[in-house]
């Protein structure tokens, strides 16, 4: 009968493939032999080994730290941090350190990017696919990173803005900037204060996705 965690690893293998990726034994690497590449318990530097270790088009691109099911992950992403940074030689990455971690059980899964202007894990319903991390790693890919170039308060409203000449500049500001690090903390944001001039609420959010670069 399977350890826990061993469960899980089989678990995780059923979710990696139904997200595009193509699961290997570390005996049996064949880095060309799919767009997205996930190998099994992958020797690191000092005799380490990491569950998985991602590689998307031939290059390490992230890690899988696998944990039995009931495991509480938070704090895992520390463990999985230090693999990224310990990879052999011999691979080819996209960075150093990797800029993707997750952690799972097979049934809750976390994730991490590391390109984030500020780091935390969150949880995922699912693995992102191998092309979908490529895509974060363009220039501006980043939504956090868009958000920690918003306006600050000192900043005034130009005069090609066309809503310059009807906004609160001022309370539109004081919603957006402090939060600067985070979308979801400015949609917090809005709720907590129950902002209810239209006024301001939509053209913050209007703000919020120009600024961003969604619209």
């Amino acid at each position: 009968m399977p350890s826990p965690e061993e469960f899980a690893r089989q678990n995780i293998d059923v979710l990696l493939e139904s997200c595009g990726w193509q699961v290997q034994d570390r005996r049996s690497i064949n880095l060309s032999a799919g767009h997205g590449i996930a190998i099994r318990e992958a020797l690191l530097k000092d005799r380490d080994e990491v569950d998985y270790l991602l590689f998307v088009d031939g290059k390490a691109i992230g890690t899988v730290e696998a944990k039995p099911e009931g495991y509480t992950l938070t704090g895992v992403e520390e463990q999985s941090g230090k693999y990224g940074k310990g990879l052999l030689d011999i691979y080819p990455k996209w960075r150093e350190p990797l800029p993707f971690a997750y952690e799972s059980t097979g049934v809750e899964t976390q994730f991490t990017n590391k390109l984030d202007p500020s780091p935390k894990s969150r949880n995922v319903f699912a693995f992102h696919r191998p092309e979908t991390l490529l895509e974060y790693l363009e220039p501006n890919a980043n939504l956090n990173t868009r958000l920690a170039n918003l306006l600050t308060t000192d900043q005034k409203v130009s005069g090609s803005n066309p809503l310059g000449r009807v906004l609160d500049y001022q309370a539109i500001t004081q919603i957006l900037a402090p939060q600067r690090k985070s979308v979801f903390a400015i949609c917090l944001t809005l709720l907590r204060r129950k902002v209810s001039s239209m006024v301001t609420a939509m053209p913050a959010v209007f703000c919020l996705w120009r600024m961003s670069g969604v619209v």
